[in-house]
C-alpha cells in the first residue's frame, strides 16, 4: 500500500534556471533552487520513488489530463519565456502505472480523467523546473507523473475531488509519493510596458496582493486551514492565482480538504518575482 510521504507547494519562477547561468542574475534565485534541493531531499529521506508534481503551466480545456509516460526524455525550450528557458535538457522515468490509477480513480468518482503515455507530449516548466531542483543525483533519480493544473474550464470543485483521487490512487498502488503543487501563490504579472521601469523582476505588482500572500503563509503556518479553504475561491479570483490555483485545491484535496489538520512550514522566504508572490512551503502529515 502506497502513500504521500511529503507534500508541498512551490514556485518555479525561470529566473531559477537564468540565476544558474552567467549574466544580470546569477544567484538571484539561489534561496530558491536550495529550497527545492531541501525538499528533494525529504522526499528522498521520507522514502519517496516518485513525485507528482501539479503542474499550473500545463493549460487543458476539456477533462483533467495526466502525463504518465513510462520515460520522459528531451530539450525544453518555453514557449512563454523562450529569452528564459531555452535548451534545457531533461531525463526522467515515468510512473505510467499510477497515473493511469490515479486517472481510473477519478473516473470512478466522477471526475473525468485522462492518462497518456505519448512521447511527444513534452512536460511543461512548471514540472521541468522543480524536478531540475529536487530530483537530481548523486542520487537515483525518483520517478515523475505530471498533472495538468491550469484548468480553464473546470470547477474548484471537481480539482478537489481529483485531489481525493490522487491521495485515494497513491493508497491502493505500491508508490511513496511526494506530491508537489507547482505554482506561485498570487500572480498579478507586471504589465510589460512598465515592467522595466519597477524592476519587475524583484517586485510584487500589488501590495494587496502581498499582503493577502503573507497572510496565507500565516494561515499555513498556524493550521488555520478551514478559513483558508473558505478565502480560497476569492483569494485565487481577487489575488490572480496562477491557474485559478487548481493546483493549490488538488493538493489540499489530496491532504484531505478541510480534514487537514496539519501546518506548513516556510522552507524559502516569500519573495516576489515579476509582480508575483513566490515560496517554497512543505505540509506536515500525520
Amino acid at each position: 500500500m502506497g502513500k504521500i510521504v511529503l507534500a508541498a507547494k512551490v514556485t518555479h519562477v525561470p529566473t531559477m534556471v537564468m540565476s544558474e547561468q552567467d549574466g544580470p542574475l546569477k544567484g538571484a534565485r539561489q534561496a530558491a533552487i536550495d529550497g527545492h534541493a531541501e525538499i528533494g531531499r525529504r522526499a528522498r529521506e521520507a522514502g519517496a520513488d516518485t513525485f507528482v508534481i501539479l503542474d499550473t503551466h500545463w493549460l487543458v480545456n476539456a477533462a483533467y489530463h495526466i502525463n504518465a509516460n513510462h520515460r520522459f526524455k528531451g530539450m525544453f525550450t518555453s514557449h512563454e519565456f523562450p529569452q528564459f528557458i531555452k535548451d534545457l535538457p531533461y531525463e526522467y522515468e515515468g510512473n505510467a502505472a499510477l497515473g493511469d490509477l490515479i486517472a481510473e480513480t477519478a473516473r470512478e468518482n466522477g471526475v473525468y480523467t485522462l492518462s497518456h503515455q505519448v512521447d511527444s507530449l513534452d512536460l511543461e516548466y512548471g514540472t521541468l523546473v522543480p524536478m531540475r531542483y529536487m530530483n537530481r543525483g548523486p542520487e537515483p533519480a525518483l520517478k515523475v507523473v505530471s498533472v495538468a493544473a491550469m484548468c480553464t474550464v473546470h470547477s474548484l470543485e471537481q480539482s478537489r475531488k481529483l485531489g481525493e483521487a490522487i491521495r485515494e490512487a497513491i493508497e491502493k498502488s505500491d508508490s511513496n509519493v511526494a506530491l508537489i503543487a507547482s505554482g506561485s501563490l498570487s500572480h498579478q504579472i507586471w504589465p510589460n510596458d512598465i515592467y522595466a521601469e519597477n524592476n519587475g523582476t524583484f517586485t510584487i505588482s500589488s501590495k494587496f496582493n502581498e499582503v493577502v500572500d503573507r497572510r496565507v503563509l500565516e494561515m499555513w503556518q498556524n493550521g488555520e486551514t478551514e478559513l483558508f479553504l473558505q478565502m480560497l475561491p476569492d483569494y485565487a479570483k481577487y489575488c490572480d492565482g496562477e491557474g485559478d490555483m487548481h493546483d493549490t485545491i488538488m493538493l489540499f484535496g489530496a491532504l484531505g480538504w478541510d480534514r487537514y489538520t496539519g501546518t506548513g512550514e516556510v522552507i524559502t522566504e516569500y519573495f516576489p518575482s515579476s509582480g508575483t508572490g513566490q515560496t517554497n512551503v512543505v505540509f506536515s502529515l500525520d
